[in-house]
């Protein structure tokens, strides 16, 4: 198994094979379930979570893209079901432990010398073992304790064939799904390369924690650890030995008596300035990257996941906010469009309908009222719009929506009693500033008062905008655009097979195999009469369609 690990024909074909599963068995769901009751989603929520788990499963095996690309997917919510994200969280980012040797000779050969000329001491067994690298505590010669990172066995190797088949998956994505046809795949797979390929630099990831350091100089409440350029390299980070706990291990906070609400607080301020201003944002603060020490301080760890929130960015999440504050809901849809969550062929007044519907639904209530129930239903609400209305979450907003809300996992973990909008409150003032929404307020008030529409029932044009029966189509249309591309997988897979069986068949005849020639002839038959009842059906599909 470990050899075959590092084959690319057999990563290649376990991750392209997986995909075509997965979609093949999605379809025939879909065809063997006409009618979308609670049994039809009992079942529909069993087969997601099975594949999940299958996924999972292989992820942990083989490593590599599928863990990253699992830990991605986990923050698509714009495509993914909810089931399927809820096991992609769980998938921890952990393998078994590499050899000692290979971590030893990596030092020296980075380091151009033996491993004695800078470390007194190291503890063989690696402290943390992830998909990209081990991590090692040593002592310096001068007796500084010190984490050594060391990149995996080969990791770069791996993720750079994983790269081809990522792109082949795209591609049968792109062809053979929904999703695949109104999402932007290929700016999904940039920044899928593009994050992954950085992650791999280890030098990358010490410039990014010295961007950190010097920006929270000045912060005495949180530590970021000093790193030893010297000795760091590509495949090799050494930083500060950090002391303390996980951020939500409870006992140690209790055992040291550390102030709860004040070390929640840090961690909120830290985050919510990342997420605010422009610039790069630590993108994976899970709780093995927070830590607490002994005298209340918090140490934030691993640097390799950075994202990055530009000007524009800002701006444009400004005028989202200030849409829905003055309930100008064009001013709300144009600010997803400049955002890219918006694709070409959206619906803009249907969306700007279902955002007011929404809203109109939530606004008599305040905060303090939401539970779970109601949780329940505006994510419902917001999943309805992203799936019906051609909207995507761009992928680069995909790593600062993870991290807000890993963030927010971990904050509510170890404080479930804090009044986050008493927090918040100041900061999205200060963010905000308060002159350019008095001019939207007074331009809003003024639009208002000569809007002949307010004297109509608002009630009642609700009602005749909603296209009921534009709905219906929409839905007819989508489920036979879903049996035009079934039908079409079905069509290539048979086609694929009818020329294996020919290859196998004069394979078998060439080499004196009569055993393996008829096989090899019986699998041509049956797939060449597949192929012609699969086209016939297909043809009549189309037929249809006109």
């Amino acid at each position: 198994m470990n050899r075959l690990k590092y084959n690319f024909i057999y990563r290649f074909t376990v991750i392209v094979w997986m995909v075509i599963r997965f979609i093949v068995q999605i379809y025939f769901f879909h065809f063997r379930n006409t009618i979308w009751d609670e049994k039809a989603k009992t079942k529909w929520n069993a087969l997601l979570v099975k594949m999940a788990k299958e996924y999972r499963v292989k992820a942990e095996r083989l490593g590599g893209i599928l863990i990253k690309g699992g830990q991605f997917l986990s923050t698509r919510t714009d495509f993914m079901p909810d089931v399927f994200i809820k096991e992609l969280t769980e998938l921890v980012d952990h393998v078994s432990p590499m050899p000692y040797k290979y971590a030893k000779d990596l030092l020296e050969e980075e380091w151009g010398t033996s491993l004695d000329t800078h470390v007194k001491a190291i503890k063989k067994s690696s402290i943390a073992s992830a998909s990209i690298g081990e991590v090692y505590r040593a002592m310096l010669k001068d007796g500084t304790v010190v984490a050594i990172k060391v990149q995996r066995y080969r990791i770069d190797e791996i993720f750079h064939k994983d790269f081809i088949a990522l792109r082949m998956v795209f591609w049968i994505l792109k062809v053979f799904t929904g999703f695949g046809k109104r999402a932007d795949l290929k700016a999904i797979y940039r920044e899928l390369v593009m994050v992954m390929d950085r992650e791999l630099d280890f030098e990358q990831e010490l410039q990014f924690a010295q961007y950190f350091k010097e920006r929270y100089q000045e912060k005495m409440d949180i530590h970021i650890p000093k790193y030893y350029e010297r000795l760091s390299t590509k495949k090799v980070l050494v930083m500060e030995w950090i002391e303390g706990a996980k951020i939500t291990d409870t006992v140690f906070i209790k055992r040291h008596q550390i102030d709860v609400e004040y070390a929640t607080k840090v961690i909120f301020d830290f985050y919510m300035d990342q997420f605010l201003r422009a610039g790069k944002f630590h993108a994976d603060p899970h709780a093995g990257n927070i830590m607490i020490q002994e005298n209340g301080r918090v140490a934030i760890l691993d640097f390799g996941m950075v994202g990055e929130i530009k000007q524009k960015d800002i701006e444009h999440f400004k005028l989202f906010v200030q849409g829905f504050i003055i309930e100008n809901y064009d001013m709300v849809v144009d600010a997803l469009y400049k955002m890219n969550f918006i694709l070409p062929n959206a619906d803009k007044r249907k969306l700007k309908r279902v955002i007011e519907e929404t809203i109109e639904i939530y606004s008599n209530g305040s905060l303090k009222n939401l539970d779970a129930k109601v949780m329940k239903h505006i994510n419902e609400e917001i999943n309805m719009i992203i799936k019906d209305e051609a909207i995507q979450l761009p992928a680069n907003y995909a790593y600062l929506l993870r991290a807000v809300s890993i963030i927010a996992g971990v904050i509510f973990a170890i404080n479930p009693q804090l009044d986050i909008i008493k927090w918040a409150k100041p900061k999205i003032k200060d963010w905000f500033g308060r002159k350019s929404i008095v001019e939207s307020v007074t331009k809003q008030y003024a639009k208002n008062a000569a809007e002949p529409l307010l004297s109509y029932p608002r009630a009642l044009l609700t009602f005749l905008e909603s296209g009921e029966r534009d709905r219906k189509w929409d839905k007819e249309k989508h489920y036979m655009d879903l049996k035009h591309q079934f039908y079409l997988l079905l069509e290539i897979i048979s086609f694929i097979m009818v020329v294996t069986g020919i290859f196998i068949c004069l394979y078998g005849l060439s080499m004196g195999m009569e055993m393996t020639g008829i096989i090899g002839l019986i699998v041509t038959g049956i797939f060449t009469v597949l192929v012609g009842i699969i086209i016939m059906f297909h043809y009549r599909l189309i037929r249809h369609k006109r």
